[in-house]
């Protein structure tokens, strides 16, 4: 997701890619997760991903419109317990959410 109209913003557990388009201006934001196999097992990655997605919920009204997000699991997310990754993910996707509505 590079290129004009990206960002990135990334720590210990997460990293987000945002990009804004002009096609999608107006539209609801997608969110999409990479949990790749460097997390841990099928059941590791699974409940990473459920927690990701219960956390992006909460946040999705607050998401602009016509944003592509992208959310990437690093492997210390494995270990995070929902609090940590719900608090990490606050931070990179308001990071993220800032650059974007600044350009």
């Amino acid at each position: 997701m590079r290129g004009p109209g990206a960002s990135r913003a990334g720590g210990r557990l997460l990293v987000v890619h945002a990009n804004q388009t002009d096609a999608r201006a107006g539209l609801p934001p997608r969110v999409g997760f990479v949990v790749s196999k460097a997390v841990g097992n099928a059941v590791v990655r699974n409940r990473t991903k459920r927690r990701l997605r219960a956390s992006v919920a909460t946040r999705l009204s607050g998401i602009p419109a016509g944003l592509d997000v992208v959310v990437r699991a690093n492997p210390s997310a494995a270990q995070a317990t929902y609090v940590e990754l719900d608090s990490a993910l606050e931070r990179q996707l308001g990071r993220v959410c800032e650059q974007v509505s600044t350009r």
